[in-house]
């Protein structure tokens, strides 16, 4: 069993740790470290035991705040998923306006003008 040395709040610490896990050991230890650091920026040195005690109980509240937002957004995506099998066994009819006659009739008067217009002027052309 490997034995890393780690440091948190300017502390080094010998752990064991099993055999090619060495860099999660290291990964959590960062992240206890900073907030090790922020407690003796606020606070000055403390004992051991309180440090260790104090960051650990930061990087849990804000794992348990990560927890809440990740069971929120599972919430909301399995909401998504629900929606999106409704909308496709029952999808949404659009009716397409149909074009009202005076607007057709009024086409094929403009075209018929135009065309009695090209009528006249390859008249006088030729």
């Amino acid at each position: 069993m490997p034995e890393v040395r780690i440091e948190i709040g300017g502390r080094s610490f010998e752990v064991a740790c099993q055999e090619g896990e060495e860099h999660f050991l290291h990964s959590a230890a960062a992240m206890l470290g900073v907030e090790a650091d922020v407690l003796i920026g606020q606070m000055g040195r403390l004992p051991e035991s309180r440090m260790l005690l104090m960051a650990g109980l930061m990087l849990a509240d804000k794992t348990a705040g990560f927890e809440d937002q990740l069971r929120e957004a599972l919430a909301r995506a399995e909401a998504a998923e629900a929606a999106l099998a409704e909308a496709q066994a029952n999808p949404t009819r659009v009716e397409v306006p149909v074009i009202p006659s005076i607007v057709t009739e009024t086409f094929a008067e403009i075209a018929a003008q135009t065309e009695a217009l090209a009528d006249r002027i390859g008249e006088l052309t030729a």
